[in-house]
């Protein structure tokens, strides 16, 4: 007979990871656009840009970013940023591309692959 499994409890954390930028704007964006509709659906919502995804947090780059569905990036970036969504860069991936901390956006910070980590254990994650 088969052991039933244990059901997990669902967490209200969401943790978006984004590893493109400007080399794969339709994935770029849609990541921005899940983490949108994820605090728009009340979770608490983080985005963790990694690799290529950091020059996404640097300032005046997202400006030029679209999904093939007209959705612009930008627009959904700053409605992470007037509520205050966590929007975490990978700090050795910005440093293998020059990017430093006052080269952030507003509302972007640096962080270490432990705190993704450690957040990641607590929360639903989605990768693109």
């Amino acid at each position: 007979m088969k052991q039933k499994e244990k059901e997990q409890p669902m967490t209200n954390n969401v943790v978006i990871a984004l590893s493109c930028g400007t080399n794969d704007t339709n994935r770029a964006t849609r990541a921005i656009h899940l983490a949108t509709i994820a605090h728009k659906e009340g979770k608490n919502t983080t985005l963790f840009l990694l690799d290529e995804g950091v020059y996404l947090a640097k300032q005046g780059i997202i400006t030029h970013v679209r999904a093939a569905t007209g959705d612009v990036a930008d627009d959904l970036l700053a409605y992470l940023q007037a509520h205050e969504v966590p929007i975490l860069v990978c700090t050795p991936c910005a440093a293998a591309r020059q990017i430093k901390e006052t080269d952030l956006i507003e509302g972007a910070r640096m962080a270490a692959a432990a705190e993704f980590i450690n957040m990641s254990c607590d929360a639903a994650v989605i990768s693109l």
